[in-house]
């Protein structure tokens, strides 16, 4: 029997973000989803060593790894759009659940076992999906210091309100974070050496 799971993965970089706005730089949402990847363990990093937490760093890069893959499906609904009103929000989880199943659906079901909690939250891991929604943001924060450094303007109200929703998060990971390790993304190659 075949499987088409990890063949599906691999299209995530057919998908491209920030489809409504100008971007000096092209993203899709493997690379988006790296990005995460290591922000989210970098989040559970710093709350095992900084906040004495016991969270799973690894399980937290591999949430992150996969946030987005239902977007395979469903594509990337931009923010103001998918945020519009609960109405849309609402059918749009429900879509995004489906699309979670369907991907799961592509693995044998002994294989799927391993992959439900990186697709659907268990209660015990809550706060590490509450980390992988920080790193999600500061990955949008990074997107916006990045166009805004090439001249491209479209983003700065979009830096304002992704600034504002991470603070909403108070996650002190997140916060921690953005003092120590954020300003380094505003630096050249030669200011970083």
């Amino acid at each position: 029997m075949e499987y088409h799971f990890y063949a599906m993965m691999s299209r995530m970089k057919y998908i491209e973000r920030w489809a409504l706005m100008r971007n000096a730089i092209s993203e899709n949402i493997s690379e988006h989803s790296l990005e995460v990847s290591m922000l989210a363990h970098a989040l559970a990093v710093i709350g095992k060593k900084r906040f004495h937490k016991e969270l799973n760093a690894e399980k937290a890069a591999l949430i992150g790894l996969y946030h987005d893959a239902t977007e395979i499906i469903t594509g990337d609904m931009p923010t103001p759009i998918k945020y519009y009103n609960r109405d849309i929000l609402g059918a749009f989880q429900k879509i995004e659940e489906n699309a979670a199943n369907q991907l799961l659906g592509m693995l044998p079901e002994d294989i799927r076992e391993e992959y439900h909690s990186i697709f659907f939250p268990e209660e015990e891991e809550s706060y590490l999906w509450k980390l992988v929604k920080g790193a999600d943001k500061l990955s949008a924060l990074i997107k916006c210091m990045e166009e805004e450094k090439t001249g491209n303007t479209e983003f700065v109200k979009a830096k304002v309100s992704i600034e504002e929703a991470l603070k909403k998060l108070e996650l002190p990971e997140v916060e921690f974070f953005m003092k120590e390790y954020l300003p380094s993304y505003a630096k050249s190659l030669d200011e970083l050496k």
